[in-house]
This record gives structure tokens, C-alpha cells and sequence, in this order.
């Protein structure tokens, strides 16, 4: 039992800082896909909401990659705290 509960807990600390990384993220490719496409929206609504949520998920797979390679790279699997205390030494 007690190994389901840890289970729990890694997959919300992995949840959350996804969260974390990619909201500010998204924000900023927010700032600058959305005005880009204001006029295109009302032209063709279903290729640009196609075009800008590619470009949300290009972005996403892309942070989740690059995360991963950095965890692997310093031996860590289980979470952001202990790359932060490894990364400060």
C-alpha cells in the first residue's frame, strides 16, 4: 500500500511540474501566436485553430523532451527538488 501512495505522490510532483514548466511557457507563445493570428481566425477558424494548437503541442513535446534528457543526463528520475540540489553543486 504504501508503494501505490508514493506512486500517487511522484505522479502529482510530475504533474505539477509540468505545470509549472510549461505554463509560463504557453503564456509567452500565447502572447506572441495570438495577435499573430487574429485575422486568420476569422478567415479559416478550423486551419488556424489547427495551425495554433500544432504549435502548442510542438512546444509542449519539445519542453517534456528536453526536461527528460536533462534529468537523464544527471542520473535523477524522481524529481525537480533533487536536479535543483544537484545542479547547485
Amino acid at each position: 500500500m504504501p508503494e501505490e501512495i508514493d506512486s500517487y505522490k511522484k505522479s502529482l510532483l510530475e504533474a505539477l511540474t509540468n505545470l509549472a514548466g510549461g505554463f509560463p511557457m504557453m503564456f509567452v507563445v500565447g502572447i506572441i501566436i495570438l495577435p499573430l493570428s487574429t485575422g486568420w481566425i476569422k478567415e479559416d477558424p478550423l486551419v488556424a485553430n489547427m495551425t495554433i494548437t500544432g504549435v502548442y503541442a510542438l512546444v509542449n513535446v519539445t519542453r517534456s523532451f528536453l526536461l527528460r534528457r536533462v534529468f537523464a543526463k544527471y542520473g535523477l528520475y524522481d524529481n525537480l527538488i533533487k536536479l535543483g540540489k544537484k545542479l547547485k553543486k
